[in-house]
C-alpha cells in the first residue's frame, strides 16, 4: 500500500478551481459559493475584487479541509474530466491504494473477453466517463468532427464489435499505467450491476480477475449489496482487517445471552432481547465503515420512527445510556466526540460504545488460561476500507485490584492490546484522568480527532 495525500498538489488544483469563483458570482452570491464548497467565509463586499475576496479565502484553508473541498468539487461535477481526474488522484493517494502491478493488468485483460461486459452501450460507457479522460481532442469544437477516445470507443467497441480486444481498450484507456486506486476502480465498476446483468456474470467475471489480481495479494471480495445485486471490492488477502464485520452487537445494558440460531452460517440470536437491551446492527457493512447516517438511517427504520430529527437525537440518548456511570472519563469522550464535529458528524464514522468483541458462555475463572480477555471495545470506529479503530479509556481498575498496583492485570490488559493489534484494529488509549476535566478533554480531543481522520484518511462523506 502507499499513503499520504500530496497536499501540495491538492491544493494547487484546488486553486485552480476556486479562483474562477469570482468570473462565475456576483459579490453579493460569493460568500455562499464559498462556504457551499466548505471554505471559510470570505471578506466583505468592500474588502476587494471578488479575485482578491476568493484568493483571501483559500489562502485561509487548512490542509486538513482540503480533501473535504475536494470532495465537494467532485460531487457538484464542476470540473471537466482531466482536472477530475488530476483531483482524484491527489485524494486517492494517501488512501492506501492496493498496488496492482502491469503484469496483472495485462494478464486481467487479456483473459477478459469484451463481450462479457459491454452488455449495455449507454452504462458501459458511463463506467468509462467517469473514470477516464474521453474527450481528449481539444480541437473537436473546431473542426465539427468528434476524434477523441470516446468516437473511437464508439466505433471499435460498440459499432463494430470485436474491432478491438479487451487488452486494446486497456491501453487505449490508459488503464495499464493508471493509479492503482483508479484502477481497483475500474475493476469494481466492470463486475459491478450496472455494467454487468446478473448476479451470475457478475460472479463469472470476479472469477476471471481474481487468480490475477491473488498473485498481488488481492482480490474482488463482495462487500456489501445494491439493489439485491452484491457489491465487489478490491482488498487486500494479507490483512486481518479486509474481513468485514459480521456480527455487531453494540451499546448493550447487560451481557447479551447469545445463541446460534445457524451454526453453519455463523448467525447468532440475542434471546429475550424484547426490550432491546442489546442493539445488534445487521445492517450490510461496506468499504465506507459505518458513518453515522448509516446507523441513523438503521434506527430510524427498526425503532419505526417518523423523522430523523427524532432518530438523531433518540440514538444519541441510547448510545449514552449504556455508558458505565462510574467512568465520567469515557462519557466525556463520548459526548465531547459529537460536540466537536457538529452536524459534520453525520458523515464521519459512528463512534460505537461498548461493544463485544469475545463472548464465552464460561466465566474466566472457569475457563481458566484459555479465557477470553478484553471481552468489550468502550469505543469503535468502522472507518472506510475496513479500516477499525478502537478507543479504550484506561482507568485504574486496568493495573489494580482493591487500589494496590496488580502486575498481572496489567499484563492480562496489555497482552489482550497485542492480540487486537495483531487481529487488525488500531488501537489508541487514554488515561481516564486525561478525560476527567471537560474543558481539558476537549483541548485534547480536538487535535486527536482531526489527526486520527486526516491519518486515515477519513472525510465527511456528502451525499
Amino acid at each position: 500500500m502507499v499513503g499520504g495525500t500530496d497536499h501540495a498538489a491538492l491544493r494547487q488544483l484546488v486553486e485552480r478551481f476556486v479562483s474562477t469563483l469570482g468570473d462565475a458570482f456576483t459579490h453579493r452570491e460569493l460568500g455562499e459559493a464559498c462556504t457551499s464548497l466548505g471554505l471559510p467565509a470570505p471578506p466583505g463586499e468592500d474588502e476587494g475584487t471578488k479575485r482578491e475576496r476568493v484568493a483571501r479565502s483559500f489562502a485561509a484553508l487548512p490542509n486538513t479541509d482540503l480533501p473535504m473541498v475536494a470532495q465537494r468539487i467532485l460531487n457538484q461535477q464542476r470540473v471537466d474530466a482531466a482536472t477530475r481526474n488530476a483531483i482524484q488522484d491527489a485524494l486517492w493517494a494517501g488512501q492506501g491504494a492496493l498496488e496492482i502491478p502491469r503484469r496483472s493488468r495485462r494478464e486481467i485483460a487479456r483473459d477478459l473477453d469484451l463481450a462479457d461486459v459491454v452488455h449495455h452501450a449507454g452504462r458501459f460507457r458511463a463506467l468509462l466517463g467517469s473514470l477516464w479522460v474521453l474527450n481528449d481532442d481539444p480541437l473537436s469544437w473546431l473542426t465539427g468532427t468528434a476524434t477523441g477516445l470516446g468516437a473511437r470507443i464508439d466505433q471499435h467497441v460498440f459499432r463494430n464489435p470485436g474491432d478491438w480486444s479487451t487488452e486494446e481498450l486497456f491501453e487505449q484507456l490508459g488503464a495499464f499505467e493508471a493509479g492503482d486506486a483508479r484502477f481497483a476502480r475500474f475493476l469494481e465498476g466492470l463486475v459491478s450491476a450496472d455494467v454487468v446483468p446478473g448476479e451470475p456474470a457478475q460472479r463469472r467475471i470476479v472469477d476471471i480477475i481474481n487468480p490475477h489480481l491473488h498473485a498481488a495479494g488481492a482480490e474482488l471480495r463482495e462487500s456489501g449489496s445494491d439493489g439485491g445485486y452484491p457489491v465487489f471490492t478490491v482488498v487486500s488477502t494479507l490483512s486481518a482487517r479486509t474481513r468485514r464485520p459480521k456480527n455487531l452487537i453494540f451499546a448493550s445494558l447487560r451481557k447479551p445471552d447469545i445463541r446460534f440460531s445457524d451454526a453453519i452460517d455463523n448467525d447468532i440470536e440475542i434471546v429475550g432481547n424484547e426490550d432491546g437491551d442489546v442493539l445488534v446492527y445487521d445492517c450490510p457493512i461496506g468499504a465506507d465503515g459505518i458513518r453515522w447516517r448509516d446507523l441513523q438511517a438503521w434506527w430510524k427504520d427498526t425503532q419505526k420512527l417518523a423523522s430523523d430529527a427524532e432518530a438523531t437525537w433518540s440514538l444519541y440518548e441510547r448510545l449514552g445510556r449504556c455508558l458505565p456511570d462510574n467512568s465520567p472519563p469515557q462519557r466525556n469522550l463520548y459526548e465531547l466526540y459529537h460536540e466537536i464535529h457538529g452536524p459534520a458528524v453525520h458523515g464521519l464514522p459512528a463512534l460505537l460504545p461498548e461493544v463485544w468483541l469475545h463472548w464465552d458462555h464460561k466465566t474466566v475463572r472457569a475457563r481458566g488460561r484459555e479465557a477470553l480477555l478484553n471481552h468489550r471495545m468502550d469505543f469503535l470506529l468502522l472507518l472506510p476500507h475496513n479500516q477499525r479503530v478502537v478507543l479504550e479509556v484506561d482507568g485504574s481498575h486496568h493495573f489494580t485490584t482493591h487500589g494496590r498496583p496488580d502486575s498481572a492485570k496489567y499484563a492480562a490488559n496489555m497482552r489482550g492490546d497485542r492480540e487486537l493489534k495483531l487481529s487488525g484494529y488500531d488501537v489508541f488509549r487514554f488515561g481516564a484522568d486525561e478525560l476527567l476535566n471537560r474543558q481539558n478533554a476537549r483541548t485534547l480531543l480536538e487535535p486527536f480527532f482531526a489527526d486520527l481522520f486526516r491519518r486515515f484518511e477519513v472525510t465527511p462523506r456528502i451525499d
